[in-house]
C-alpha cells in the first residue's frame, strides 16, 4: 500500500506554527505559487486560509471544481469566483487575518477591507511561506533534477545539429532551443530566451532579436524549462569560428570567477560572502566595472527566489537549499560572457544539476 503524501499537510504545519509565533490567527494565501506550494492545487485561481489551529480552506472557480478535487484531496474546496472573499469570509470574529502584502496590490487590499466581516483585523505579513520554501524537500529536488537534465540536453541536442552557427539569427536559435525543450516535456520556458550575439553579449538580458551570428562572436545562451510546476535555469557562452584576445580572456576570467563561486557555496556560508567569491576574482583581473548583477538566485517553483547571492545579500546556505552561480563581465559595445550553474546544497560541495562543459566552446 502506497504512503500518502503528506507533504502539503507539513508545509501548512509549518506555517500555522509561525503563524502562531506572530499571534496571527489566519493566513490568507492568493499568490497562486504559494496557494500550489501549501496544497498541490495548480490552477488559474485560488485562494487559502491556512489557521494556527492546522486547519486550512481552499477555494477555486467552476472551471476547476474537477482539477481541485483531483490535486487536493485532503480539503473540500470552496467553488466561488471570487476566492480571496469566500476564503476571508471564514475568518472568526476577533481574528487577525494576515495577507500576503508582497503580492496583493492597492486595490485588491481595498476589495478585502471592504469584504472583511466585523471584528477581523487584516495584518500584511511579508516572507513567511517564502522562508518555509527556502529548503527543498526530495520530491522538489528530484522535480528540480529531471527539469536541469531536460534542459542539459536539450543544449547537447541544439549543438549536436549544428543550429548555434553564423548565418542564423538569435531568434531562429531561441526557437530550436524551445522547440527541443518543448519535445523534452517543458509546458513552457521558464524565462524569455536569451540569445545574445557579439556586442549583444554586453546586455545582460538582451533576449534574441534579429542580428545574424557572425564569425568571431561570442553567444551567450541563458536559457530554462518549466516542468511539473518546477524550473530549471543555466547559462553558457559560445565562441563562433575565430574569436578574439579580449573575448578569450574574459571568457576565462568569468569561468575562473564562477567554479570560485560555486566552491563557496555550501552549508553555513553567508551568502554575500559568495558573491564575494566570484566578484573578488573578476575584480583582480581588472574587470570589476563590469560585473553589474548579483551571483545568483534560488530556483524552485519560481525561476528567480531566495536565497540571494548578492552584495546586499543576508543569511547563510542550509542543505536543500539552491543557488545560481552565474557572474559575467559585459564590456559595452564589444563583448559579454556569462556562465551559470543551478545547485543544490549538500552536506559536502554542491551538487551541480546542470552538468555541462565549461572549458570554452568554440563552434
Amino acid at each position: 500500500m502506497a504512503l500518502a503524501d503528506t507533504r502539503f499537510e507539513n508545509r501548512r504545519r509549518k506555517l500555522s506554527t509561525m503563524l502562531a509565533e506572530r499571534r496571527i490567527d489566519d493566513m490568507l494565501v492568493t499568490h497562486l505559487t504559494h496557494v500550489r506550494y501549501l496544497s498541490g492545487f495548480s490552477g488559474s485561481n485560488g485562494a487559502m486560509l491556512v489557521s494556527k489551529d492546522r486547519t486550512a480552506a481552499i477555494a477555486t472557480d467552476g472551471r476547476y471544481t474537477t482539477q481541485i478535487a483531483e490535486e487536493v484531496p485532503d480539503i473540500k474546496a470552496v467553488i466561488e469566483r471570487n476566492v480571496g472573499v469566500a476564503m476571508l469570509s471564514k475568518a472568526a470574529e476577533g481574528h487577525r487575518v494576515g495577507f500576503e502584502a508582497d503580492y496583493v496590490s492597492v486595490a485588491q487590499l481595498d476589495k478585502l477591507r471592504e469584504a472583511c466581516p466585523d471584528g477581523v483585523t487584516l495584518v500584511p505579513v511579508s516572507g513567511v511561506i517564502e522562508d518555509i520554501r527556502l529548503v527543498k524537500d526530495e520530491v522538489e529536488l528530484t522535480r528540480l533534477r529531471e527539469a536541469a537534465e531536460l534542459t542539459v540536453q536539450a543544449l547537447d541536442e541544439l549543438l549536436s545539429a549544428e543550429e548555434l552557427r553564423a548565418g542564423r539569427t538569435e531568434r531562429e536559435v531561441a526557437a530550436d532551443l524551445e522547440y527541443r525543450m518543448r519535445v523534452l516535456g517543458a509546458e513552457r520556458v521558464s524565462f524569455d530566451t536569451i540569445v545574445a550575439s557579439g556586442p549583444n553579449s554586453a546586455k545582460p538580458h538582451h533576449g534574441a532579436g534579429d542580428r545574424t551570428i557572425a564569425e568571431g562572436d561570442l553567444v551567450t545562451i541563458d536559457f530554462g524549462m518549466h516542468r511539473v510546476g518546477f524550473n530549471s535555469d543555466m547559462t553558457r557562452t559560445f565562441g563562433i569560428g575565430e574569436i578574439g584576445a579580449l573575448e578569450r580572456e574574459i571568457y576565462e576570467v568569468v569561468l575562473a570567477a564562477q567554479l570560485a563561486g560555486v566552491k563557496a557555496a555550501v552549508p553555513g556560508a553567508e551568502l554575500a560572502h559568495v558573491d564575494k567569491a566570484c566578484r573578488d576574482v573578476i575584480a583582480e583581473a581588472g574587470y570589476g566595472e563590469y560585473f553589474v548583477h548579483s551571483t545568483g538566485h534560488g530556483v524552485g517553483l519560481d525561476v528567480h527566489e531566495a536565497p540571494s547571492a548578492a552584495r546586499t545579500g543576508t543569511g547563510v546556505l542550509a542543505e536543500g537549499m539552491t543557488l545560481t552561480i552565474e557572474p559575467g563581465i559585459y564590456i559595452p559595445g564589444k563583448a559579454g560572457v556569462r556562465i551559470e550553474d543551478t545547485l543544490i546544497i549538500t552536506a559536502a560541495a554542491p551538487e551541480v544539476i546542470t552538468e555541462y562543459p565549461k572549458d570554452l566552446t568554440v563552434l
